[in-house]
């Protein structure tokens, strides 16, 4: 277990390799957890694929697609490590997630995507009042990290913040990755500023008030 911490420290992809012929173990749900939280590209390998009947390895994927929910943006594989089968297939995709993770892209996009996200599913009523998410830029990689700014965003949902990963995974083509979305307050950069007039607009106000 302390060999597997330090692996996904390490690294920037980490291949996970499970027994197809038993059930997910509690201890393999638990490192995968601990991957997905270090925010690490994953590719999921189930292992002795050989050999199995079409009815064992039905129940399996069944299996895995219920217990590895959490970690549906990474790609998975059947694979017999004995025979070499499908084992090429897994480090191409590692590298996909790789390539995924240090992916750079601009403001604008990040802030377009974020404005038509929120079109189709707006944030909920915080003391009757919206929440506003105004832009979003890149705030890192490896793994790829989303800032988004906007007002009351301390109260932003845990089901609002999956929905706006799962948008951006979608949307930006993200595959073999997590999506990390971190929410910043901004304050209004002309709250209790006094409006200072021109001497032009001063003018025109003097105008206006000597019509009346």
């Amino acid at each position: 277990v302390l060999k597997a911490l330090q692996v996904i420290s390490d690294a920037h992809v980490v291949i996970m390799v499970l027994d197809a012929q038993q059930e997910v173990a509690e201890q393999d749900a638990r490192l995968l957890g601990l991957i997905n939280d270090a925010g690490r590209a994953l590719v999921i390998a189930a292992n002795k694929w050989d050999g199995m009947t079409s009815h064992a390895r039905e129940r399996i994927r069944a299996e895995l697609d219920r217990r590895l929910v959490f970690v549906d943006y990474a790609e998975r594989f059947h694979i017999s490590a004995l025979h070499g089968t499908g084992v090429g297939d897994v480090f191409q995709a590692a590298e996909r997630a790789r390539i995924a993770a240090g992916k750079h892209f601009p403001t604008s996009h990040l802030t377009n995507l974020l404005e038509e996200a929120v079109r189709r599913y707006s944030p909920p009523l915080v003391n009757g009042r919206r929440i506003k998410l105004r832009y979003a830029h890149q705030g890192g990689r490896y793994p790829l990290t989303i800032i988004i700014h906007g007002n009351q965003t301390s109260h932003v949902p845990a089901p609002y913040r999956r929905y706006l990963e799962n948008y951006y995974r979608k949307a930006l083509a993200i595959v073999g990755t997590p999506v990390s979305i971190e929410f910043r307050t901004t304050d209004n950069p002309f709250k209790g500023r006094k409006n200072i007039l021109s001497a032009r607009q001063l003018r025109k106000r003097q105008r206006i008030r000597g019509r009346r």
